[in-house]
């Protein structure tokens, strides 16, 4: 379809670019791939190393952008002609309001830099729920809405996704993201993929610590020798307690229709593991 229609703009989810680089024959058609100027990404957060291959394979450059069904459905972008930051899903487009608001009081507005609540306001936000009167009220307040996503703002206004708020693992009183977990695992070579949930503690109530899955690239192997060297990657590369206690492989990850991992069937799993109901 490239080769034969030539597009300048490729609309995408981040699955869609990893499932390409992942083709053994990619490399013979990037030279297709040299039309495309602009590639749009959203859905879910695009790995940097993705994003970097992706460009530097086929010369696009790839802009991020965030929005939900609820806003219809955009709310952020990486503007196509200004600056871009790479892992940012860019500014607010315009007649959008958006607020950083601490996680448990959205009443308040978190410090320039630090890790809050993203909640919107707009003409494309949503007047609520069909025939959900208490999901709407939960959702939204005084016409903001709740994302339930984890962000960070830079000094030049550019957004930063953390995490999703139920996502975030509490150790010990630490608040530890997935998100950022997983980018470090990611970063280790013989990693190809990897999600990250919070499992209770097995001697603590009310804690939880970190569990990792991965999937590992071909011609590595899922041994002891390779968890202990994952283990002592991230103690190199993560705060002591965001380091996985618990590490399992995968061959594969059940995923939504657009690539999300479904983490929720993760966590189903782990607790069939530790012989509760689901």
């Amino acid at each position: 379809m490239v080769k034969a229609t030539q597009p300048e703009w490729l609309p995408g989810v981040p699955m869609i670019y990893k499932r390409l680089l992942e083709r053994d024959d990619f490399k013979d058609y990037v030279k297709y791939f040299k039309c495309v100027k602009i590639c749009n990404s959203g859905a879910s957060a695009m790995p940097v190393q993705v994003m970097q291959e992706f460009e530097r394979l086929t010369g696009a450059n790839i802009r991020e952008g965030y929005g939900m069904t609820e806003t219809s459905p955009s709310t952020i972008s990486t503007p196509v002609q200004g600056l871009r930051k790479i892992g940012s899903i860019g500014v607010p487009v315009p007649n959008t309001e958006i607020k950083i608001v601490d996680v448990n009081d959205p009443t308040k507005i978190v410090p320039q830099g630090q890790a809050g609540e993203l909640i919107v306001k707009g003409p494309q936000v949503m007047k609520g729920y069909w025939n959900k009167p208490k999901e709407t009220l939960e959702q939204l307040k005084d016409g903001w809405l709740m994302t339930g996503d984890i962000v960070k703002m830079d000094e030049d206004g550019y957004i930063f996704i953390v995490d999703r708020k139920k996502e975030m693992i509490n150790v010990s009183g630490e608040k530890v993201f997935a998100a950022e977990v997983e980018n470090a695992l990611l970063q280790f070579e013989p990693i190809a993929n990897a999600a990250v949930i919070g499992v209770p503690h097995p001697t603590e109530k009310g804690n939880e610590q970190v569990m990792a899955f991965v999937i590992l690239k071909e011609g590595y192997r899922e041994n002891e020798e390779t968890l202990a060297e994952i283990k002592d990657f991230c103690r190199k590369n993560l705060a002591h307690f965001k380091v996985p206690k618990v590490i399992e492989f995968k061959k594969e990850f059940p995923e939504t229709v657009i690539g999300k991992i479904k983490k929720i069937d993760l966590k189903d799993y782990e607790k069939r593991n530790r012989g509760e109901e689901v």
